[in-house]
């Protein structure tokens, strides 16, 4: 047994082998995290999320690590909100996780251990509007359940927080048993969550942006960056879709899973049917010790039908001036808030392609050492919103960006990911993804603004990164 960080934002209280929760406050209050995990062999994620429907959900998985984390319910619920929010949020998981007592069977177990899962509002003053009335500038909740899924190792962990008048040493038998019967039940399903989208036909499908609105918003863009020094920013419009039955989230999660295994994937749910769910090409930081991996992601074309047509377009992206100086701003953005923080950092002189199922992105791994080790949350304050997301300066482009665009971002385009006991983690931007409540969705698309963008090219890329999500939800063929 390891004894490691502790507090509780929640105090919670044994009954009939669950754990309620008595309070939740932006506060810690006295309380201790106990955290007990054991090998979960033949547990298929789909089954772990198709179980806990109705309850708070979460989801991450990533192709290049073959890292998949899953967990429900909710154990302890951090949020924040104003300037501070990162610092406020790195607060509440150093105390949460500090005198946790964390039980992997006595040995260091990287898969097993509590894991926070959670986010950001892209900008740090948000109101949530009707479509994201349940969501925090930052919210982070650690899951009751957890798996942990890598390389074929397998483990399920089982959170908790206690009264600070219990011991976790006489409790710890029972929450064993506890997860052994969870266990049981993931291994031998009744159900199987389904393996492509059911949700039908939508009852109404809307475009609030004209075109012609559009093209007067990028105008007004390019004519700012012409006579000023702001050169790049990134805008956005939105789709509406309603339905006459609950969305198939599960449904959509498995589409994206099965038709891009090369982006990040992700589902934060904190309440049952109000789901933030995407499939994101792009991460903007992931920290483990010392160790930080990121990229530049920035330019975009479409995909041919041949390898040929693929290649033809590729080139075309490589010699795109549009497109280069859009992505070397994201490059340099990047290294310039790096450099303080990290040594040999790692930058290659000319982007790469990188190639998804419908569209290529000009592509740029970054890695570097941190010169301390003080978790992800720090590097991601400092990152956010990198220009591919914002824009450069983020000083002006922000505040454009708010005063453009007629509808709130909320969480989109912001920091979706997760964080261990130790403070690493991991962090996708929060593009090609969908804000589900109940039987109605909303799809977020944008596109990078320089000063000689054409609002007609803007608006087909921004119709082309709808259709993951599009198709995730059963809708093809739709004019966009």
């Amino acid at each position: 047994m390891k004894h490691k960080k502790r507090l509780a934002t929640s105090e919670w209280r044994l009954e009939e082998g669950n754990y309620s929760p008595l309070s939740t406050l932006p506060s810690p209050i006295n309380g201790r995290l106990v955290s007990v995990s054991i090998p979960a062999p033949g547990v298929d994620t789909a089954v772990f999320l198709q179980q806990a429907i109705g309850e708070a959900r979460f989801f991450w998985s990533e192709a290049n690590s073959g890292l998949t984390l899953a967990g429900f319910g909710i154990a302890a619920d951090l949020f924040a909100w104003g300037k501070d929010r990162f610092q406020q949020i790195q607060t509440q998981a150093q105390e949460l996780f500090t005198n946790a007592v964390i039980d992997d069977e006595g040995e260091e177990r990287p898969l097993a251990g509590p894991r926070l899962f959670g986010g950001f509002s892209f900008i740090d003053d948000f109101t949530p509007d009707n479509t994201w009335s349940i969501h925090y500038p930052a919210q982070f909740i650690l899951p009751h359940y957890q798996l942990a899924q890598q390389n074929g190792a397998s483990w399920l962990t089982l959170n908790a927080i206690l009264p600070p008048d219990e011991s976790p040493e006489t409790l710890l038998p029972e929450l064993r048993a506890a997860l052994q019967t969870r266990l049981k039940l993931l291994q031998n399903p009744v159900t199987r969550s389904p393996s492509h989208p059911i949700t039908p036909s939508p009852l109404h499908l809307n475009y609030p942006m004209s075109l012609e609105d559009w093209s007067a918003m990028i105008t007004h863009a390019t004519e700012t960056m012409r006579s000023g020094p702001m050169n790049k920013v990134v805008l956005s419009r939105v789709c509406e879709i309603r339905y006459a039955q609950k969305v198939d989230v599960d449904g959509a999660l498995a589409y994206l899973n099965a038709t891009y295994p090369d982006c990040y994937r992700f589902l934060f749910e904190p309440r049952p049917f109000h789901a933030f769910y995407g499939a994101t090409p792009e991460l903007i930081v992931g920290v483990n010790g010392r160790s930080l991996r990121t990229m530049g992601l920035a330019g975009s074309i479409g995909r041919g039908k041949t390898p040929a047509e693929d290649d033809a377009l590729a080139q075309e992206l490589l010699n795109s001036a549009k497109n280069q100086h859009e992505h070397a701003l994201v490059v340099e953005s990047i290294r310039r808030r790096l450099a303080p923080l990290t040594s040999n950092l790692t930058i290659p002189d000319e982007p790469d392609i990188l190639q998804l199922g419908y569209i290529q992105h000009l592509h740029t791994p970054i890695q570097a050492t941190l010169k301390t080790a003080d978790g992800v949350l720090p590097i991601l304050q400092n990152l956010h919103p990198t220009p591919a997301l914002g824009g450069q300066p983020r000083e002006l482009a922000m505040p454009f960006i708010s005063q453009a665009e007629p509808v709130p971002r909320g969480w989109y385009g912001a920091p979706v990911g997760w964080l261990d006991h130790n403070l690493d983690g991991a962090f996708g931007v929060a593009i090609r993804s969908a804000i589900t409540q109940d039987r109605r969705v909303w799809l977020y698309a944008g596109a990078g603004i320089v000063a000689d963008s054409d609002p007609q090219a803007e608006w087909d890329e921004t119709a082309l990164k709808f259709k993951p999500m599009l198709n995730a939800l059963g809708i093809v063929n739709r004019k966009l």
